[in-house]
Parts: C-alpha cells; structure tokens; sequence
C-alpha cells in the first residue's frame, strides 16, 4: 500500500476511534457502539482496500485449504 493510502486509513481508523468513545461516553448501547466501529471499517474497508492484506490473506486460506 502507498504511503499516501496508508495515511489516510490510519487518519479514518483515528476518527473511527474517536467517535466511538465519544459514543460510548455519551451512553450509547454497547451494542450501537460495535455496530458502527464495524460499519465505519466496512465502509473503510470499501474505500480504501488494502490489497496487500487482502492478497496475503488469500494465501494463507489457500495453504490452509489445502492442507484439509
């Protein structure tokens, strides 16, 4: 991953964060809480891929399949 997309996913994780303690300081159901961190990443996740995670993680599915 470029430098440039590395930094801005690691400003978006911070604000992610951010507003998940700001939730849950503001006396948000747990719940509500987990459910937005995993749909900020998700969308995160849409908007910046990480593709050399992606591919190593294939990789490693792909050794463990075939060892089944």
């Amino acid at each position: 991953m470029n430098p440039k997309n590395r930094a801005e996913r690691i400003v978006a994780l911070d604000a992610i964060t951010e507003e998940a303690k700001k939730l849950a300081e503001g006396g948000a159901d747990p719940i509500a809480v987990k459910s937005f961190t995993v749909g900020a990443k998700k969308e995160l996740a849409e908007q910046r891929p990480d593709v050399e995670n992606y591919f190593d993680a294939a990789v490693v599915a792909k050794k463990a399949k075939d060892n089944f």
